[in-house]
């Protein structure tokens, strides 16, 4: 069978040997690691100057893997106006971007007549996908993993249809 449960994505973007994509499409994440991040944000509507610092585990990843000539990729699909979190999401994107992703961002009204899978995902080399399992709040269910070809084309081109539209992170505006 193509599902099996999730080992560390760690460990999945140290096998990665091209690509690694994601694609995002809540309007709200309640990531317990991010808890703190954003209440501060809430109150004082900007970053804290020690997030990259805080982030350096992630950062120090994905810089690993560009290293290694892995592209790393990000599309976020978002309604707008956008929700408090998304606002949230936008301004700490600079961590991303430090850490050597590159983000895309696209409105949910440029996405409707897109195929995409019901849930955020991972891709690795166009072959192994990570999805992402969400509550109703945004709390982290649990993940799965799947490589049936099928699926893994209707990621990879729900990823290709999403990128092509949607807008560099320093030119989209919330």
């Amino acid at each position: 069978m193509s599902l099996r449960s999730a080992p560390a994505f760690s460990d999945l973007l140290a096998e990665a040997r091209h690509s690694v994509v994601r694609v995002e499409m809540r309007d709200h994440y309640g990531v317990e690691s991010e808890a703190a991040e954003f209440a501060e944000w809430r109150k004082h509507r900007t970053i804290a100057p020690d997030a990259l610092e805080t982030a350096r585990p992630w950062v120090e990843m994905i810089q690993g893997a560009v290293r290694r000539g892995v592209r790393v990729q990000r599309a976020r699909i978002v309604s707008l106006p956008a929700s408090e979190y998304i606002r949230f999401e936008h301004a700490s994107t600079f961590v991303n971007l430090a850490a050597g992703e590159e983000v895309r961002w696209l409105p949910r009204r440029l996405a409707t007549d897109l195929a995409l899978p019901g849930t955020d995902f991972w891709l690795f080399d166009d072959r192994l996908i990570r999805f992402g399992h969400f509550a109703g709040d945004g709390a982290v269910i649990g993940h799965e993993m799947n490589d049936d070809p099928a699926t893994v084309r209707l990621c990879s081109n729900a990823f290709a249809a999403v990128w092509e539209r949607a807008t560099p992170h320093e030119e989209f505006v919330i």
